[in-house]
């Protein structure tokens, strides 16, 4: 058969039976993005593949420690008493996993204790944990930072959480001596590799959990307290769905994989909303969709959601309250009310 005078030969677009490909509506320029698609569904599917053989080994090599359940404490209780029943159960907690051979979550444990120094509002020993703990005077503080955490925080891991507690209540205290840290491992946090830290499932759970909290606190503060919600990784999509009063002036945002949010003005909070990201943290390289229940949408560093910017520096996913970086900085000077450092080009997501 010839081909028509003048028609180049497309090679490698003809079906088995001869007749021409058709190509897709849309023409070339819909290619790239039905590639990009592609490649997000299988960097999804990857993560929950990865995720199906890790959690098993790791739920198997961790079994659950044997501990109290949760001390009983008045709604009413002072806070001196709140403190003392919390120590208390946590001492017991570690006597328990002691005893029961496991000896790690007993150091850790007896490590939380700050020999009989510390400062419970909550404490709950079993599984993975929560803790809440309050760094500083409360009653007596008008600025309080409360601490979110995000993935793969749980009382074996909580000194980490709390040295970048200390970090910020000592940066605070060096501008305003009446200042408070409240660090708030209040839910349960999904594993890093995990199908649960691609949903908000436990963000919402969380969320139901910590906007109570955040009105009980600001009755506990001094009046006129102001209160800042400081959010880091999965713990800004906890933040994003948590219902906040007016005592609640900010919400900074760090380190985060998206809110679900498609802008800040869609967030149920009447705080001025702020996100920063450190220039090496790997979380700018997460793709910021949402498919299928799965991802988180907008980056909140990217103008388009709206967000007020604060310079985070060139730190890593895990440097945000390390002393002395430009992030510590930052989210010090939110919580006093004052302005920020601001990015001198916006961080916007990666390609």
């Amino acid at each position: 058969m010839t081909r028509a005078a003048g028609r180049p030969e497309r090679r490698g677009h003809r079906r088995p039976n001869g007749r021409p490909e058709q190509r897709p509506e849309g023409g070339p320029e819909q290619r790239p993005v039905e590639r990009r698609r592609g490649r997000l569904r299988r960097t999804l599917l990857a993560g929950l593949v990865a995720a199906a053989v890790v959690l098993p080994v790791s739920a198997a090599a961790s079994p659950d420690v044997p501990a109290p359940a949760p001390a009983a404490v008045a709604e009413g209780a002072a806070l001196p008493d709140r403190y003392g029943a919390n120590r208390a159960n946590l001492a017991e907690a570690a006597a328990m996993a002691r005893e029961a051979g496991r000896t790690g979550r007993a150091a850790k444990l007896e490590a939380m204790g700050a020999a009989g120094t510390a400062r419970f509002l909550a404490f709950d020993g079993r599984g993975r944990g929560r803790a809440v703990e309050v760094l500083g005077d409360l009653e007596s503080a008008d600025r309080i930072a409360v601490l979110v955490p995000g993935s793969d925080t749980t009382l074996d891991t909580y000194q980490r959480f709390r040295a970048g507690a200390l970090a910020l209540q000592q940066r605070l205290l060096a501008g305003h001596p009446r200042s408070a840290v409240v660090a708030w491992l209040g839910y349960d946090t999904p594993g890093t590799v995990s199908p649960t830290v691609l949903s908000a499932d436990r963000a919402d759970a969380a969320a139901a959990e910590l906007g109570p909290f955040l009105d009980r606190l600001g009755r506990t503060a001094a009046p006129g307290a102001r209160l800042s919600l400081l959010c880091h990784s999965y713990g800004s999509v906890v933040c994003a769905r948590t219902a906040t009063g007016p005592a609640v002036t900010d919400m900074a945002l760090f380190g985060s994989p998206g809110t679900g949010a498609g802008s800040a003005s869609e967030l149920p909070t009447g705080a001025r909303v702020w996100a920063g990201r450190g220039r090496a943290d790997w979380i700018g390289r997460v793709p910021h969709v949402r498919l299928g229940g799965l991802g988180f949408g907008t980056d909140p560093v990217d103008p388009a959601f709206g967000a007020r910017p604060f310079t985070a520096g060139p730190g890593g996913h895990s440097d945000y309250l390390k002393p002395g970086t430009a992030s510590l900085d930052s989210l010090a000077r939110i919580v006093l009310g004052t302005t920020p450092a601001v990015p001198t080009a916006p961080e916007v997501p990666h390609a």
